[in-house]
């Protein structure tokens, strides 16, 4: 007998960059519907402190939980740092995945040459959160980390393919072609310049948490049950905290499609 658990996954972020996990959802689970929180007035959380970023994360969690999610994922790689440990703490009932662990392993398991290389803003690469979890599974593993900046701004105007974007390109990743083999794409806007990446790291594995993410959230949902193994094609409902100009151009960027179901809310 098929199981049939109508109930949504929740998946929240800083801003938009987390539909980059709902794209892999959506491929990968067709069937799950996903309620989306994006903390749009309240973006970017990489420079605030690590208690003002729990206390928004408890809060959307219970948004997510409001709106009967059966399972939350964090796609952002600022607040699964500094908030995954008590969120699982705190809401033992639900399980709770961050982007940050299922990228790791992934790369850990395919490394040969035992040389990651982790790409971020520089929030997450001065959180060391990727350093701790690589050097946690493999403390023979040598991790090398560099903040890129410049990418977030070039991916939200657009810019993902071309002459500026490829300079821009060489000029953080030239540095990582001799000395590593995977590539950790550490932050939910990056997957959306890995074709123009990879002209840049031809022999460098890039690893989009995306993917692992749904992937392990697929087997969580099996494991537990809670699949929707039902033919219909899952709903997205999207909330935002504020309703940024080109916000349609940005979802578009994002999603790859346009964005039909989107609330903003101002009191939750």
């Amino acid at each position: 007998m098929n199981n049939i658990d109508k109930r949504p996954i929740g998946i929240f972020d800083s801003g938009l960059g987390g539909l980059t996990v709902v794209k892999a959802f959506q491929k990968l689970l067709p069937n799950e519907s996903i309620v989306y929180f994006g903390d749009t007035a309240r973006v970017p959380y990489g420079i605030k402190s690590k208690n003002l970023v729990l206390q928004y994360s408890i809060q959307i969690t219970n948004f997510l939980i409001k709106k009967n999610a059966k399972l939350i994922i964090i796609a952002c790689n600022t607040a699964t740092a500094m908030a995954l440990n008590e969120l699982r703490e705190k809401f033992i009932d639900i399980p709770i995945i961050g982007v940050i662990d299922p990228g790791v392993k992934k790369a850990v398991s395919i490394t040969k040459t035992n040389n990651i290389g982790v790409i971020g803003t520089i929030a997450t690469i001065d959180s060391k959160a990727y350093y701790n979890s690589i050097k946690t599974l493999n403390s023979n593993i040598k991790v090398h980390s560099k903040a890129c900046p410049l990418f977030v701004p070039f991916v939200e105007e657009g810019f993902l393919r071309g002459k500026v974007i490829s300079e821009v390109l060489k000029y953080y990743l030239n540095d990582f072609e001799h000395k590593v083999d995977t590539l950790i794409l550490g932050c939910t806007h990056y997957p959306l310049l890995k074709e123009a990446m990879s002209t840049v790291t031809k022999n460098i594995v890039l690893i989009d948490s995306a993917y692992v993410v749904a992937n392990l959230a697929k087997d969580i949902l099996s494991k537990y049950k809670l699949l929707n193994e039902k033919h219909n094609q899952g709903l997205l409902l999207c909330y935002v905290t504020d309703l940024p100009m080109k916000f349609d151009e940005l979802g578009n960027i994002f999603l790859g499609s346009k964005i039909d179901s989107v609330t903003l809310i101002d009191d939750f």
